[in-house]
């Protein structure tokens, strides 16, 4: 993989608040080191669907590659992710949630309770993926092939896809 800038975003009450360690955070962190990924930023902010939006754009604005987030996608009253995912992304791209949740689903049933989304908002591309470690390991593997050509997509480094 080229050399993009991933940020990683933990949306945790109790971690934000210091009362339990992030898991999901770290497991992205090895997933990016081993796609040669350069984490510029790691983040961990409340269920709050504000907090969660106003830190995306930041990250948007200060122009980072590809953000990941981890967290708050299930059915709990308090997961707000993709509210404010949605809230900031100008075109949707949906083809990664939906490959996350058919491969998921082949492991287990509750993988349709995910309501996680991705999109684009100027040259970021955000992903949202479960809270928790294994969930992630898992879901980056069904997704990673497809990163790196969605990035060099999105930074004009593709003039031709069509192949031969």
């Amino acid at each position: 993989m080229n050399s993009y800038k991933l940020a990683i975003v933990t949306v945790s009450d109790r971690s934000s608040r210091g009362e339990r360690d992030d898991l999901s955070g770290p497991e992205i962190r090895r997933w990016a080191e081993n796609n040669s990924l350069s984490v510029v930023r790691e983040i961990i902010v409340p269920d709050e669907r504000e907090i969660i939006k106003k830190t995306l754009i930041e990250l948007c604005d200060e122009k980072i590659d590809l953000i990941l987030t981890t967290g708050g996608t299930g059915f709990a009253p308090r997961d707000q992710t993709p509210e404010a995912t949605k809230d900031v992304i100008e075109r949707e791209a949906p083809g990664f949630a939906e490959a996350m949740r058919m491969k998921s689903l082949e492991i287990t049933p509750h993988a349709m309770l995910s309501r996680a989304i991705s999109g684009i908002r100027g040259k970021s591309l955000i992903i949202n993926l479960p809270g928790s470690p294994k969930g992630v390991r898992e879901n980056l593997q069904f997704i990673e092939k497809a990163i790196p050509h969605a990035l060099s997509l999105l930074n004009n480094e593709v003039t031709d896809c069509g192949g031969k």
